[in-house]
């Protein structure tokens, strides 16, 4: 899907440069995959405590 967008050259290119990547594309693709996975990992991370663990889990007996 084409889109037209006014990216900040200067952090396009510094992004592209630190990711080592060749392509404009490739480095929004990448950073847009960083983000959404940070992003899924903080509200993994928000999650932390709010859970009762199960009395009944024998983490052995999985060895």
């Amino acid at each position: 899907m084409p889109t037209n967008l006014s990216i900040d050259d200067k952090l396009l290119n510094l992004a592209q440069r630190i990711g080592n990547l060749k392509t404009k594309k490739d480095t929004v693709n990448q950073a847009l995959k960083e983000f959404i996975e940070k992003r899924k990992q903080k509200e993994i991370i928000d999650l932390f405590g709010k859970f009762d663990p199960d009395p009944d889990y024998d983490y052995k007996k999985g060895r």
